[in-house]
């Protein structure tokens, strides 16, 4: 099923009148403190979010899986679902692969069909937190950080063969994340499992080439829950380091215990040059991957306000690699998209219109109130009108969700696919 431009001129043309206005009367009042909202609306309509090839169809949990129906059933579907998001809000022009849950069969039919969607591969992303079927070594104990040399070998060679189908894809970048840890004291040596993740992260790294990165994630507990090898930023930092340049710490918004500052871990990062991915969720308790914005939105508006500020004054820090990582327990999985998707988008435009001269000067002159304001001024402003001009000059949905189901999205892909399809991934 495709949404063409035609079809979503045809959807926009009855509002039309409505977004010149309020788009008209918000510019000019961000004209009066000095911001360009054209300026705004190119920096929201270039910015794309990657959706993970396992997030279309439903998630779940160790309790039960509630599937949907029109599932993609194969990574060609999955692709043309990540296009349908792609045609309605104008803001997900990537895809990424997560192996061996979706490996391409054909090369060059998957890239031709990606890039007629206008899409392109961001991260691949290994997997050895399951045993590969008919393996002979298991990850049961670890698999970077095993003690078995068996299993460290089975997984750096599986990390590096993503590495090679990255490359079949245009990919620039292999995301690492290791369940490897323990469940009770005593199960593990802390320093040797961490010698020798450095040492199997050593040879992945070696095997990159030239200009690719390698993301390193981390995560404080699940599926062990006494201590995971890579527990925090700074493990994944330091790891990076011990790796070389083309190492970076990935930050996932789940990926912290409750209350953790993510907006300064995110500055120290990118001050120091090292943050290299983002993946994008909510949470209420841990890891609860629900949609973006839907629990803490002021929390993701003040990390976008450190993402904005770190791109615009640390040239040392690359441009991060962005990503949605979420599961879909209860959601039809592409409503939840298009939702996370606005609502990234929403916080990154509060935050473009944070009065950095006025904060900076409130800050030297020791005034936490109007530092305060400040930020709550532009996190209360309604910058709906931008991001539909946004979307409308990049030919979206000004109303993504309210077009896809107007269209009947779901029912469309149920006739295609059926009520029975189960889509790979968690």
């Amino acid at each position: 099923m495709r949404v063409t431009k035609d079809l979503i001129a045809g959807l926009n043309a009855g509002q039309l009148e409505q977004q010149a206005g309020a788009y008209t009367h918000l510019a000019g009042q961000l004209a009066e403190g000095g911001v360009d909202a054209s300026q705004v609306v190119e920096r929201l309509r270039d910015f794309q979010v990657a959706i993970p090839s396992w997030a279309l169809g439903a998630g779940g949990t160790r309790f039960g899986r509630f599937s949907q129906p029109g599932e993609p059933g194969s990574l060609e579907q999955k692709i043309e679902d990540v296009g349908l998001l792609h045609a309605l809000t104008g803001s997900a022009g990537a895809i990424s692969l997560h192996i061996p849950w979706d490996i391409p069969q054909d090369y060059p039919a998957i890239r031709q069909q990606a890039a007629s969607l206008g899409l392109a591969f961001d991260a691949v992303n290994s997997n050895t937190f399951q045993d590969p079927r008919g393996a002979p070594a298991t990850y049961r104990y670890g698999s970077l950080s095993s003690t078995d040399p068996a299993a460290r070998s089975q997984a750096v060679a599986h990390n590096i063969e993503v590495i090679g189908i990255g490359e079949k894809l245009g990919s620039k970048s292999l995301t690492v994340w290791l369940a490897d840890g323990a469940n009770f004291p005593g199960q593990a040596n802390f320093q040797k499992a961490l010698s020798l993740t450095v040492e199997s992260l050593k040879q992945i790294y070696a095997a990159l080439p030239n200009d690719w990165k390698l993301f390193i994630e981390y995560k404080p507990y699940e599926p062990n829950f006494y201590s995971t090898v890579i527990p925090d930023w700074g493990t994944s930092y330091m790891l990076a380091g011990e790796c070389g340049p083309k190492a970076y710490t990935l930050v996932d918004l789940g990926h912290h215990l409750p209350n953790t500052n993510i907006e300064q871990i995110v500055a120290t990062l990118m001050l120091k040059g090292k943050l290299g991915g983002f993946h994008f969720n909510d949470s209420k308790y841990g890891d609860d991957d629900l949609t973006v914005g839907s629990i803490k939105p002021y929390a993701l508006f003040l990390i976008f306000n450190e993402l904005v500020y770190g791109m615009a004054h640390n040239p040392q820090n690359p441009y991060p690699s962005w990503m949605i990582d979420a599961s879909h327990n209860i959601k039809d999985p592409l409503e939840d998209l298009i939702q996370s998707l606005e609502a990234i988008r929403e916080a990154y435009a509060r935050a473009l219109l944070v009065d950095r001269k006025a904060l900076e000067a409130a800050r030297e002159g020791h005034d936490p109130v109007g530092c305060q304001e400040i930020l709550q001024s532009a996190f209360r402003t309604d910058v709906r009108p931008l991001l539909q001009q946004a979307r409308l000059e990049a030919g979206a949905a000004l109303q993504p969700l309210a077009a896809y189901r107007k269209l009947e999205v779901r029912k469309g892909l149920t006739r295609e696919r059926g009520t029975r399809s189960v889509a790979t991934g968690l």
